[in-house]
C-alpha cells in the first residue's frame, strides 16, 4: 500500500489558504447630511464632532459586545454575535448621535461573511449595507431574516414592506426597529 504523502500536504494546504467563514450579525450606520453638515460646520468643527461621534460609537460598541470591522469616514461597520445586540446597541448609537445634534441611519442583517485579516467580506455585507441604504433617518432597518431570529426577545418591529436593494436580485421585506 503506497500513500501518496504530496496530496495530503496540497489537501490540507490549500484548506488552510480558505478564508474562515462565518455566521455574524452585521451593523451598519451612517451620519445623515454628513457633507451639508461638514460644509456648515467647516473642516475643523466637523472633524471635532466627527471625533466625538466615533468616540460614542466605540463606547456603545464595547458595552453591547459588538467588534468595529472599519470606520467608513461617516458611519461604521460592526460585528455581533446575535443580533439582539446589534439593534439595541443601533438604538444606543442613535441616541448619542442626536444628543450631538446629528442624525444617523443603520441597517441591521444576518448572514455568513468571510473574514479578509480584520475586514469582512461577502454578500451579507452588501446586503446590510443596502438596508442601511434603505433606512430614513434616524431609522433602523432589519432584515427579515434578523427580524425572525429575534422573535421571543421581546423586540419591536414595523413592517417596512418589500424593497429592492441596490444590487441584490428580488425583493426583500424590511422591518424598523421600533424600541418598546
Amino acid at each position: 500500500m503506497t500513500l501518496n504523502w504530496t496530496g495530503l500536504r496540497r489537501f490540507f494546504a490549500s484548506k488552510a489558504l480558505l478564508p474562515e467563514r462565518f455566521l455574524a450579525t452585521i451593523l451598519f450606520t451612517d451620519i445623515v447630511g454628513s457633507t451639508a453638515k461638514a460644509t456648515e460646520l467647516g473642516d475643523t468643527a466637523w472633524t471635532d464632532l466627527l471625533a466625538h461621534h466615533e468616540h460614542a460609537v466605540r463606547a456603545e460598541l464595547e458595552s453591547a459586545h459588538g467588534r468595529e470591522v472599519k470606520n467608513t469616514g461617516d458611519g461604521m461597520l460592526a460585528v455581533f454575535e446575535g443580533p439582539a445586540a446589534a439593534l439595541r446597541c443601533a438604538a444606543a448609537i442613535r441616541a448619542a448621535a442626536n444628543r450631538q445634534g446629528l442624525q444617523v441611519r443603520a441597517g441591521v442583517h444576518v448572514g455568513e461573511v468571510e473574514s479578509s485579516g480584520s475586514d469582512i467580506r461577502g454578500i451579507a455585507v452588501h446586503e446590510a449595507s443596502a438596508v442601511m441604504a434603505a433606512a430614513d433617518p434616524d431609522e433602523i432597518l432589519a432584515s427579515e431574516t434578523t427580524r425572525a431570529l429575534c422573535l421571543g426577545n421581546d423586540l419591536g418591529f414595523a413592517d417596512r414592506g418589500e424593497h429592492v436593494l441596490k444590487g441584490l436580485e428580488g425583493r426583500r421585506r424590511l422591518y424598523a426597529y421600533v424600541e418598546a
